[in-house]
């Protein structure tokens, strides 16, 4: 079974992308079809290789102009102004200059041909290939409808209405797309490849790994690769969501994406442009609103029965209503007209995937990779996060900042005598600390006088040199009241105390303050030793901590923290925690940029190790979902309003118009303030 992926053009809306996707996975020959309205691409799983031909032979069945490309093309699908201008002018002269009235009739038949041509042509096709009734099908009708029973003029308003809106909403839909691709612009299209002491410009798809590549100030990193001549800094930006200038130098390693802000490089491509950094990023930002949320399935569920719906309604309309409440046939009609001209549910189909698709793009340009629309709505429901410590709240290395010695001993013990006594105990342990200690002097440790030497679990270390019985560890172990990771105690008496800054990263305190904040109960997992972990975990008010696990332990315990809530969130660093990364409700990778594995492993990655990033991710989240919740709450209210009102004769085709293409281009402007909102 071999994955495809190609473009499609001319898709009218998200509801009549939703419907080629259906008829196609109904199809055997097709597997996990996606027709992303948002991106204009269409992919699907198949043992057959289809040619472009037979491929649009079956989407022209749906919806009779689109048709797919496998390179990008302009949307050519638009509602002409100059057809709508001429057809608008021939009717409204028919109507109010005084002619004979077969010559009236004449122009209005004139009118209504060209203003409804390319609506009703596509009407009949989809009627003709069995393929039922769409909005199309339902505008023609209604405007024929309000010809027939002598509403001329309200026709004609009500189609050149309807194609204002049309362009109106295309040009807003378009001018979305463009503003993400905009904030998502971190492709270079050509390159400049020295060949020789020639330099040619080529597509970046060509580019050969080892190739020599001159890059110029303000030109993009075109794919992964090192410096070979040259200094100067990059813009990293658009990867890590940061304002921050990187100096390079020749044999720095640089990622495709950034930014040259100073003099001419020359650079080794180490990677083809598909395996590149930014190929990656873009190819997962794509296929992101692939991954439907609930909301888009229970409103996909609603578009499916809406129309029907209302077109059964508007039926029941033109005939009860003249039956029950004798009303003249004509009037019976014309209500169950405007009904039909509400019936196309584009604003609710539109508006929910386009907010996810915005919401992702704000969040990637903050350095935020969301590879779906599912973990974008979850993360406003969040109840637990799981923090690996080190890595993720702490970058895993220990320094010493300060020595204290007691009064009492400063003339005995100098400064270089503790550090000898420290680093000679030290020199038998692994741990972090340890490893801090050994990093007070270069030369090395002769710890050959060191006898019985012992380590106490959780405790520290003891041992006797010159028949002196030292301890180094906590304060239960040397006896001292002090407040300090470490202290050293020598025949009983406490002599110094070691103040070790403990890694923790920056902003961590502020992260779980923010999060607990928001009613998210915060957890650590680590694999280290409990006395240090507590302690961190305590400075940084952790609600539950868990030390000294193994791979195995973190993914059992994070069962049982997952059954208390509704979404738990797992934070690593992408390499070691992936077995839970994958099992998380959402795994959030620490994983910095480029790193390959927290890119596969996790379902969010943060293009640079900052923390804050995870409370900002809640928030785009949550403004999210309250603009599609407001989205949906118009569009289903203002349509329900007008619906009643032309049941009772108080709405006219006018208002029924809005209700369609009116309310589709308000919640798309809605949706554009993801984007002011997080600029």
């Amino acid at each position: 079974m071999r994955k495809y992926q190609y473009h499609i053009n001319n898709l009218d809306c998200a509801d009549c992308a939703r419907e080629v996707e259906e008829a196609l996975n109904k199809n055997d020959n097709f597997n996990h079809v996606i027709v992303n309205f948002n991106t204009c691409k269409i992919s699907y799983e198949s043992e057959k290789n289809y040619s472009i031909e037979e491929l649009n032979e079956f989407i022209q069945k749906v919806e009779p102009e689109a048709y797919i490309t496998e390179t990008k093309e302009d949307n050519k699908k638009e509602f002409h102004l100059s057809s709508l201008i001429i057809g608008l002018s021939i009717g409204l002269i028919g109507y109010f200059i005084p002619l004979p009235k077969i010559i009236k009739w004449i122009f209005y038949l004139v009118s209504y041909t060209i203003l409804l041509y390319r609506t009703s042509i596509n009407a009949l096709k989809l009627l003709r290939k069995g393929n039922g009734i769409n909005e199309n099908a339902l505008m023609t009708i209604s405007c024929i409808g309000a010809l027939c029973i002598g509403e001329v003029l309200e026709g004609m308003m009500v189609i050149s209405l309807y194609t204002i809106g049309k362009i109106l909403e295309e040009k807003a839909i378009n001018n979305s797309r463009n503003s993400i691709k905009k904030l998502l612009n971190i492709k270079e299209d050509y390159v400049n490849r020295k060949n020789k002491e020639e330099i040619e410009k080529i597509p970046v798809e060509e580019v050969k790994i080892n190739d020599i590549l001159i890059v110029k100030k303000g030109e993009k990193i075109p794919v992964d690769g090192i410096v070979t001549k040259g200094e100067s800094k990059l813009d990293t930006s658009a990867l890590t969501g940061e304002s921050e200038e990187v100096s390079i130098k020749e044999g720095t390693e640089i990622l495709s994406g950034s930014i040259n802000l100073g003099n001419i490089i020359e650079m080794k491509a180490t990677s083809l442009f598909s395996d590149s950094t930014v190929s990656k990023i873009l190819n997962l930002l794509e296929s992101a609103t692939d991954k439907k949320t609930k909301t888009e399935t229970l409103v996909s569920k609603i578009s499916k029965i809406y129309t029907p719906f209302v077109i059964i309604t508007a039926i029941l309309v033109m005939i009860l209503l003249p039956l029950i409440f004798h009303l003249p046939i004509k009037e019976g009609i014309y209500r169950g007209l405007t009904f039909l001209v509400i019936s196309c549910p584009c604003a609710i189909a539109i508006s929910v995937p386009l907010s996810y698709f915005t919401g992702i793009g704000v969040a990637s340009k903050k350095g935020i990779l969301i590879k779906g629309s599912n973990y974008l709505d979850n993360l406003s429901n969040v109840s637990h996060i799981i923090f690996d410590k080190t890595g993720t709240l702490t970058n895993g290395s220990f320094k010493v900042s300060s020595i204290e010695i007691m009064d009492k001993f400063k003339n005995k013990y100098s400064y270089d005598e503790v550090v000898d006594i420290l680093r000679k105990g030290e020199s038998f342990s692994n741990h972090p600390i340890a490893k801090s200690i050994l990093n007070l002097k270069k030369e090395k440790v002769d710890n050959k006088d060191i006898l019985d030497f012992k380590e106490n679990a959780g405790k520290g270390i003891e041992f006797t040199l010159d028949n002196k019985k030292i301890f180094i560890g906590n304060k239960k172990l040397c006896n001292c009241k002090e407040e300090a990771m470490l202290h050293l105690n020598i025949d009983g008496e406490h002599v110094a105390s070691v103040t070790i800054d403990d890694g923790i990263k920056e902003n961590s305190e502020e992260v779980i303050k923010k999060l607990k904040s928001y009613g998210i109960k915060t957890y650590m997992f680590t694999g280290d030793k409990k006395e240090v972990s507590e302690e961190i975990g305590k400075k940084l008010a952790i609600d539950e901590i868990y030390t000294e696990m193994l791979p195995t332990d973190k993914f059992e315990h994070f069962e049982q923290v997952s059954k208390e809530g509704k979404i738990t969130i797992f934070v690593g660093d992408g390499i070691n925690d992936a077995p839970v990364l994958k099992r998380a409700d959402i795994g959030i990778s620490m994983g910095g940029v480029g790193s390959d594995s927290a890119i596969e492993a996790s379902d969010i990655v943060l293009m640079k190790d900052d923390l804050t990033k995870i409370p900002l991710a809640i928030d785009i989240s949550k403004y999210t979902k309250k603009i599609i919740q407001e989205n949906l709450i118009f569009a289903l209210m203002v349509k329900t309003i007008i619906l009643l009102l032309s049941v009772f004769g108080l709405a006219n085709m006018w208002l029924a118009v809005f209700a369609d293409t009116g309310v589709t281009l308000l919640t798309v402007i809605n949706t554009l303030r993801i984007m002011k909102k997080y600029k």
